[in-house]
């Protein structure tokens, strides 16, 4: 009995120690877990708009157009075909020398964009030359061949008149198969026949001066008719020197060696 008592209160003592023991020990502290912060929200920078247009598209060369952009979202507008960095909108005049095509480039934070416009340049139309109208023998006559004029009582031929037959020459020259007559007239002073002589010389000097120049003989017939025909009818120097002249008249055209008649010589037209 006695031994058994002595088992329990050394049992007591042995539970009470490991009681002591247990309370006296340290505490561990608990270990905090801290949460992350929440990402940064990061706003994304707005990609750059680009409009760009060219007006009018089609040109003539030498004429203008016009380049016309407007740029959002952008630090800086560039254009290439020698315009260079321009402002985020606005316009510029071009005038190119052949067919282009333009790029605009805006560039900024959220990156860049790019517009291109075409200019076509059109070469002018070559002018058109209408070819040189075709006219009749009377009308070439009529505007190429010219009369020439004569001092008082003499048939030389004088400077103007060399000058003027020189111009005759070149334009018969240039219609080979006109036929002529040169009929000289002479103002009222002097006598009838003295001056239908005189007419004579005058028109045969106005021959040989062309047939000098290679214009054939047969192609000229010459005839005086003195005073009766007077291109002036007034009675002083103005007058007289007007009438002393050799005039040409178209005759007809040479045709396989036939002559062909434009009328008789009551009808043929004069030139002044």
């Amino acid at each position: 009995m006695a031994k058994s008592t002595a088992v329990v209160l050394a049992s007591f003592s042995i539970v009470g120690a490991l009681v002591i023991n247990a309370g006296c020990a340290k505490k561990r502290p608990v270990p905090v877990v801290l949460a992350s912060p929440p990402p940064a929200v990061v706003t994304p920078k707005p990609v750059p708009t680009l409009t760009f247009s060219a007006s009018p598209a089609t040109i003539q060369k030498g004429q203008v157009a016009m380049l016309t952009w407007n740029a959002q979202h952008a630090a800086s507008v560039s254009i290439d075909g020698n315009v260079g960095h321009v402002a985020l909108s606005g316009s510029r005049s071009i005038s190119p020398d052949s067919s282009t095509t333009y790029t605009a480039m805006a560039e900024g934070p959220g990156g860049s964009a790019t517009a291109s416009a075409r200019v076509t340049v059109l070469s002018p139309e070559p002018a058109t030359v209408p070819p040189p109208r075709s006219i009749t023998d009377a009308e070439f006559f009529r505007q190429r061949v010219s009369d020439i004029f004569f001092d008082f009582d003499g048939y030389d031929l004088r400077g103007d008149s060399r000058d003027t037959l020189h111009r005759n020459y070149v334009a018969i020259s240039d219609r080979p198969t006109m036929r002529l007559l040169i009929e000289d007239h002479c103002d009222e002073r002097g006598s009838e026949r003295y001056n239908l002589a005189l007419g004579d010389r005058r028109a045969q000097a106005a021959k040989q001066y062309l047939v000098s120049r290679g214009i054939s003989a047969a192609r000229i017939d010459t005839l005086s008719y003195g005073e009766e025909r007077p291109f002036e009818t007034g009675h002083n120097e103005d007058a007289w020197a007007k009438n002393r002249r050799a005039h040409f008249v178209l005759k007809g055209t040479l045709i396989s060696g036939l002559a062909t008649n434009h009328g008789s010589e009551e009808s043929v037209w004069r030139t002044k």
